[in-house]
């Protein structure tokens, strides 16, 4: 797989600088969005002709990294 950093882009000009899937204007939190409502990855597939499996795949990775560099964190459980 290409490094997600080819394929996540952020562009000021583009929903505001959300990153987004390079050469589509689906923000990474859209897909992710679509996903947790239970989309699969053939939904996304059919429904978004210019995404491709590889687009899903750098989602996955640039999520991953944003939670592993502590960009992303748990919500706090209170007592």
């Amino acid at each position: 797989m290409q490094n997600w950093q080819e394929l996540i882009v952020s562009d000021e000009d583009v929903l505001l600088g959300k990153p987004t899937v390079k050469g589509t204007r689906l923000a990474v939190d859209h897909v992710i969005q679509l996903l947790a409502e239970g989309w699969t990855e053939q939904q996304l597939l059919e429904n978004y002709p210019r995404f491709k499996k590889e687009h899903l795949q750098a989602v996955f990775a640039y999520i991953h990294e944003c939670i592993k560099d502590g960009l992303i964190y748990a919500p706090s459980s209170e007592k």
